[in-house]
């Protein structure tokens, strides 16, 4: 759990609660000699965490709950499911130019790369810049011959939170996770990649978090 610093103002505020609850804004207000402006910030702070209960036409109420970060538990709920973006995959046999301008012309930082349908491999910027400096036909060598391939793959799959995934990409220095579905057929495991978790998408959910009034 993520706890919140609280001010100094913060804390009185929730002083003044607890001794004259319910009570409205305008009376906090007069009895720290601030103006309600000045108050509204940190009671939004304080009604989001679950420390105070705002009630329309009644005042705020004193809830008992921890200082636990809102946007902590909404992340913890969240689903890559609910986060994930469309993936950039081509096939193992692509070559090397190909897939380069698949990279840019999307602008991400990894691409996928299926063997029939399923994830293979996943190359990145870096792998393509060491194939370019090492000298390699990128016209005739295909994206297989330089992907990082299964099993040393980090996954991430549908039911996950967006947590689990954000911790996964900071683990193991990656900026991109592939969602996958596992099949199994004939005693293999084979996984479907239904889309990607990249840093850009967890970034995405910290600032609609924070645009939430």
């Amino acid at each position: 759990m993520i706890l919140i610093e609280l001010s100094e103002r913060q804390q009185r505020i929730i002083e003044i609660v607890k001794e004259n609850e319910p009570i409205t804004s305008e009376q906090i207000a007069q009895l720290l000699k601030v103006t309600r402006a000045t108050l509204r910030p940190d009671l939004a702070i304080l009604t989001m965490s679950g420390i105070l209960d705002a009630r329309p036409k009644v005042g705020y109420l004193y809830s008992g709950n921890n200082a636990v970060s809102i946007i902590s538990e909404h992340i913890k709920r969240t689903k890559v499911s609910d986060i994930k973006s469309m993936p950039v995959v081509v096939d193992e046999q692509t070559t090397l130019y190909e897939a380069l301008v698949a990279l840019f012309l999307e602008d991400v930082g990894s691409i996928y790369v299926l063997s029939h349908g399923f994830l293979a491999g996943v190359v990145s910027r870096k792998d393509f810049l060491k194939s370019i400096m090492g000298g390699t036909d990128i016209h005739k060598v295909p994206v297989g011959l330089i992907m990082t391939r299964m099993p040393n793959i980090i996954m991430t799959y549908p039911h996950e939170t967006a947590l689990e995934a954000a911790i996964k990409i900071i683990e193991h220095e990656v900026d991109s996770l592939p969602v996958v579905e596992k099949q199994e057929g004939k005693g293999k495991e084979y996984y479907k990649v239904v889309g990607k978790v990249s840093k850009t998408n967890i970034t995405r959910l910290f600032v609609e978090l924070g645009r939430q009034k």
